[in-house]
């Protein structure tokens, strides 16, 4: 019985330790323009990969440019291709300046996405370092929406 009350112990305790953090997080939103200029494209052994260079102008909470290399594999038009990307960010983030990277990883398999979009960890420059935060994107009827659940820590 000790073991389950340690256990109960525990758990509050992790829960109580993150409900502060998870109230701290501050959210950008707005929209973005994306411009993609494929490098290079291959097929060998059947298996297709392409290098995009990526370009957007972020409006809203995050007034900013990106920009960075995508690499790509698998047949999106049967519905299965996986992409990652590092983007440099440079602008404004809720009126702070500084620039970040950010970490894109995603997987679509039978038309279902899976899509991950992180702060690269100490990659904050000037008023902004410390971010972190996750980047979540949408689109609707052809524009691009963005939120930025982050967090600056104090210095």
């Amino acid at each position: 019985m000790l073991q389950l009350e340690q256990m109960r112990y525990i758990l509050t305790a992790a829960l109580l330790a993150t409900a502060p953090a998870e109230a701290a997080m501050r959210h950008a939103v707005g929209t973005f323009e994306v411009k993609m200029t494929q490098r290079e494209a291959d097929v060998a052994d059947g298996v297709p990969l392409a290098r995009i260079h990526v370009a957007k102008t972020f409006t809203g909470g995050l007034a900013a440019t990106g920009s960075g290399d995508m690499l790509t594999g698998g047949d999106p038009a049967a519905g299965s291709s996986a992409y990652v990307l590092i983007e440099r960010v440079t602008g404004t983030l809720d009126g702070t300046p500084g620039s970040f990277a950010l970490m894109h990883s995603a997987t679509m398999y039978g038309g279902k996405q899976d899509q991950r979009i992180v702060v690269v960890p100490g990659t904050g420059t000037g008023a902004l370092t410390g971010l972190t935060g996750t980047l979540t994107m949408r689109i609707e009827g052809g524009k691009h929406f963005y939120d930025l659940a982050y967090e600056i820590a104090p210095r």
